[in-house]
Formats: structure tokens, C-alpha cells, sequence
């Protein structure tokens, strides 16, 4: 079976980043051990770690969790500020009348 050289990054990262074990993630997706441990060897040596940046295409459970709950924080701030503008409108339309 062929897999797209995007696929076998994206595994790789999954590996690497996340200090996977090759053989179970080779259980799990049923991928030769051999054939994911090449991977994974090709990876390393194409990608280094000074190289990655934040902006790469795949992240990590971990970093999307964390990704997550930023937000999530950022959407309550946003929603409790709206709730204080929308106050500070009705009092200030209510004294003009």
C-alpha cells in the first residue's frame, strides 16, 4: 500500500512529538514496524527540531488541547466584554430618552 508522503509526516510527528512507541502506533495502524521505524528515521533527519515552527501544518493532541483552551479562555473574555458593552449601551441610550 502507498501512503502520501503527508500521511507518513503527520504519523511521524505524531511519534516524534509525542514520544509514541513505533511498535504500537505500527499495531494500532497496522503499518509494518519496519516501514514506520523508516519513516520515522527519514523524518528526523529531514526535519530538525530548530526548524519547526508553530505555524506547521500538523500539531500534536497535546498542542491541540492546549490550542483549545486558549480559546475557549479567549471566547469568555470576548462574551463577558460584550456583556458589559451591552450595559454600558442600555445605560447610556435609557439617559438620552
Amino acid at each position: 500500500m502507498a501512503y502520501s508522503q503527508e500521511y507518513k509526516d503527520y504519523i511521524c510527528k505524531l511519534i516524534v512529538d509525542e514520544n509514541r512507541v513505533v511498535k504500537e502506533v505500527a499495531y494500532e495502524l497496522n503499518i509494518p514496524y519496519s516501514t514506520l521505524g523508516r519513516w520515522v528515521k527519514n523524518y528526523k533527519k529531514t526535519v530538525k527540531p530548530e526548524t519547526i515552527s508553530q505555524k506547521d501544518r500538523f500539531i500534536s493532541s497535546e498542542d491541540h488541547q492546549k490550542v483549545l483552551s486558549e480559546r475557549d479562555k479567549e471566547i469568555l473574555k470576548l462574551k463577558e466584554e460584550n456583556e458589559i458593552l451591552k450595559k454600558a449601551m442600555h445605560i447610556f441610550t435609557k439617559n438620552q430618552e
